[in-house]
């Protein structure tokens, strides 16, 4: 494992959690594993053993570690983790996730996203739907081969969420925005994956403006299916 010691910033205890939760998410170290003993990593990342027990506070909230006494410190298995935590999933994307982990996460975006579309439709102001319009329009208008392919994408996604006017969804957007960020950097990977994707997000912006609830639900879920499909492609195709 590299050792970035250079490019730490003055937080210390912050930048140690995020070495080793990226190491642990990784499988660096592995669910069931013992950390190497606190004098190991200090030496290896020339920190003190106050600003690691910092960071062990810190991914034990987040359900990664635990301590045993007389044994040390443990990676729990992934059951136990905070897959919501919006820095574990930042750490996942950083990481280049398995197809196991996109394909988790598209199958809780099929459990909520068709259905705050359908309640888009039902219940955005005006104002929510002037601003999904125009991130639609953003993502037409999006120069092929920079980060507006993508950033324009969740931008679209996340006004869906917010015509939803149900706080809980808004929420649990919000909480998984950063592997959604990294999905869709990897299905607009390719301009034309792109381009082919706009006539879906158009249906399901049509189908909210028209106020159609049931519409927009199935646009979303072809949307969505399609879009799977692109993302397990782009990985093989990275992995190959």
């Amino acid at each position: 494992m590299a050792n970035h010691v250079s490019n730490r910033p003055q937080n210390i205890h912050t930048w140690v959690a995020s070495e080793l939760g990226s190491r642990i998410v990784s499988g660096y170290y592995a669910p069931g594993e013992y950390i190497p003993n606190e004098i190991t990593i200090c030496e290896e990342l020339e920190v003190s053993r106050t600003s690691l027990r910092e960071a062990f506070k810190v991914l034990t909230a987040k359900g990664l570690i635990e301590s045993r006494p007389k044994l040390g410190t443990r990676i729990r298995e992934r059951r136990y983790w905070n897959m919501f935590d919006p820095v574990i999933l930042g750490w996942f994307s950083e990481s280049k996730p398995s197809p196991e982990f996109y394909t988790s996460l598209y199958e809780i975006r099929a459990v909520f996203e068709p259905a705050a579309a359908e309640l888009a439709a039902k219940k955005c102001t005006p104002e929510q739907l002037e601003q999904i319009k125009e991130c639609y329009y953003k993502m037409e208008n999006a120069e092929l081969g920079t980060d507006e392919i993508y950033t324009t994408d969740i931008d679209f996604h996340m006004a869906i969420l917010d015509g939803t006017n149900n706080e809980f969804m808004v929420s649990l957007g919000g909480s998984i925005q950063s592997a959604l960020l990294q999905v869709f950097r990897v299905s607009s990977n390719f301009a034309d994956d792109f381009t082919e994707s706009l006539p879906g997000h158009k249906a399901i912006y049509t189908a909210i403006e028209a106020g159609d609830s049931e519409g927009a639900k199935a646009a979303m879920t072809s949307l969505l299916s399609t879009s799977q499909e692109t993302v397990n492609k782009n990985v093989d195709s990275r992995k190959n």
